[in-house]
């Protein structure tokens, strides 16, 4: 990719980023522009698991089979090679961001985006182990949205800065109410409040589940779905996934500081801050879901 084209193309992006997820790269710094050559990567797999390998030396930390780090680790993936789809059905270009797209369905409105992804992920999670009173989050306004609340058939209005609940339906666990929760949520939540419900942890803490968020106007937040650590140097190595804006699948990220290690990031190579394809954040930025 040569510079005219870069700064043509950077530009466009600015022209589409609203509030919620923009391009940050610290100044004088670019993004690697060249072809990465990852990890060999088992074509045939259909999880995050089964489609990376591990760099040699390293193994995969155990998680048991109803952990939420065993759920993300599991995520099932699209045909490798497949490229990230847009809300309206528009494709993503591949511009050497990610490696690999999660098959889920993010819906057909402009909501599934940065921060809406780890909630989900975290919400459907909950969701199948039925562990329904541990699904809320808040507002930006601090509003307590408790899934909890709305399966017994209440309903969010929104008036203003004014939100209440009110019950206008009937009791109700099915995928389709809880998906109209879930956009809910998406609506009047984001990397600013989200990044307030969760605690920090250092990076020599960090566990699968774990967060990178800039809360803010803009914002943006990547989750860690799997870690492998060596044996001989305890040096621990983990992948990343996010949505980005305007809504989009769910994508597992690459690696634009060490082509030999992408698509596994290296904590050891976080000195001040981490920088991905579409981001960069503060070493402090780590943050864990409290539930």
């Amino acid at each position: 990719m040569n510079s005219k084209f870069q700064i043509i193309f950077f530009l466009g992006c600015l022209c589409w980023m609203s509030y919620t997820c923009r391009q940050k790269t610290p100044e004088g710094e670019r993004l690697v522009s060249k072809v990465d050559v990852p990890l060999e990567i088992n074509t045939n797999g259909n999880t995050i698991m089964t489609r990376f390998s591990l760099p040699k030396g390293y193994t995969r930390i155990s998680s048991d089979s109803t952990s939420f780090s065993f759920y993300l680790r599991n995520l099932p993936l699209k045909p490798n090679g497949s490229l990230v789809t847009y809300y309206n059905g528009e494709l993503k270009p591949n511009r050497n961001v990610y490696d690999a797209v999660v098959d889920l369905p993010i819906g057909k409105r402009d909501l599934h985006q940065c921060a809406d992804a780890v909630m989900r992920l975290r919400a459907e999670y909950l969701f199948q182990n039925k562990k329904f009173d541990s699904i809320h989050f808040n507002f930006t306004n601090g509003f307590k949205a408790d899934y909890a609340n709305w399966r017994m058939g209440k309903r969010i209005i929104v008036k203003g800065n004014q939100v209440d609940w009110k019950r206008t339906s009937h009791h109700s666990d099915s995928p389709k109410d809880f998906w109209k929760y879930l956009e809910m949520v998406f609506s009047y939540a984001g990397t600013a409040s989200l990044e307030k419900e969760m605690k920090p942890v250092s990076i020599e803490e960090m566990q699968i589940g774990d967060v990178f968020i800039q809360g803010g106007f803009p914002g943006h937040a990547v989750i860690i779905v799997d870690i492998a650590i060596n044996q001989t140097t305890n040096e621990k190595v983990f992948l990343l996934a996010q949505s980005y804006m305007p809504a989009q699948e769910i994508q597992v990220l690459k690696n634009p500081n060490n082509i030999d290690l992408s698509p596994w990031y290296g904590v050891s190579e976080i000195l001040k801050e981490l920088r991905t394809p579409e981001w960069t954040f503060k070493k402090s930025a780590l943050r864990r879901f409290s539930n």
